[in-house]
């Protein structure tokens, strides 16, 4: 008989260890995955707490805005603990009130809300009411009702309304977020290619979410309507809250607005409706 052909197996190769080298860069690389993250977090992270000396710094620092709200944040809270080392920098507050990033007025206005004992902030916060943001004017009326002065409430209904954005030239759209999606302040609603082949980003003056926007492929003329965003809950609850003190009978409809059962209110802010209608109603009866 013939011999079968036995098949003979190579003998395993042996496994290459890494070497120390290899190693050193497979766990640095690791550690830095882990901490880029970390860092990135802790230099934005308006949490963080600032020395004095910091706090000088950071309001004075043009170049970096972020540092400047971060400041800001820290100056607000120390306001509200009543903590009067914060008073050192009352002028800086006032002086932030023009200053050229949006953000940064922003945080301002919010924050000289705090202390309505401050020198020159009810003058500036009245200043503000005409501000080219709509953020700006809505957190500086709401800072103003701590002052007792209701001349905001017209800024402070708006913030209750839907933002209607529009295009500044005429083209066509290219790309566009969805409808229903959450989007942030100055977030990028859609883009648009101009007749001189130029994209035109569009973007939310307001947080909150998107209820319409045009889609890819729509042509638009100038000044046509691109996108309705509504406003976040926080901005609508804080306009109510302020409404329920200073509201007048002409601000109800945008108050009932908030009123029904509907998925995109929550039951706080249905309630928080309620009471403000309630308030006004008590004192226009009252009056």
């Amino acid at each position: 008989m013939p011999k079968e052909n036995v098949a003979t197996e190579a003998p395993p190769k042996p496994k290459r260890s890494m070497s120390r080298t290899q190693k050193i860069l497979f766990f640095t690389t690791g550690w830095l995955i882990v901490l880029m993250p970390f860092l990135f977090w802790w230099n934005t992270w308006f949490g963080r707490h600032l020395t004095d000396p910091q706090m000088t710094e950071y309001l004075l620092d043009d170049k970096k805005p972020r540092h400047i709200q971060h400041a800001l944040v820290q100056l607000g809270d120390r306001m509200a603990r009543k903590d009067a080392a914060a008073k050192q920098w009352y002028p800086d507050l006032v002086r932030l009130a023009g200053n050229p990033v949006e953000e940064v007025r922003n945080t301002d206005a919010w924050v000289m809300g705090q202390d309505t004992s401050g020198t020159g902030f009810h003058e500036a916060l009245l200043k503000m009411l005409a501000d080219s943001s709509p953020m700006v004017r809505g957190n500086a009326a709401l800072s103003l009702v701590r002052f007792g002065d209701a001349t905001g409430r017209p800024q402070i209904v708006s913030l209750l309304q839907s933002a209607q954005i529009t295009v500044p030239t005429s083209g066509r759209i290219v790309d566009s977020d969805r409808p229903g999606t959450p989007i942030h302040q100055g977030g990028l609603l859609a883009k648009l290619q101009d007749e001189h082949g130029q994209t035109v980003e569009v973007r939310s003056p307001i947080p909150g979410r998107i209820r319409s926007v045009a889609q890819a492929g729509a042509s638009l003329t100038a000044g046509a309507e691109v996108a309705v965003v509504d406003p976040a809950t926080e901005q609508v609850w804080e306009a109510l809250r302020a409404l329920y003190i200073i509201g007048q009978l002409d601000d109800l409809p945008a108050v009932r607005a908030y009123e029904r059962e509907l998925p995109e209110v929550s039951k706080d802010v249905r309630q928080q409706a309620m009471e403000t209608e309630k308030a006004i109603r008590s004192r226009s009866a009252v009056n």
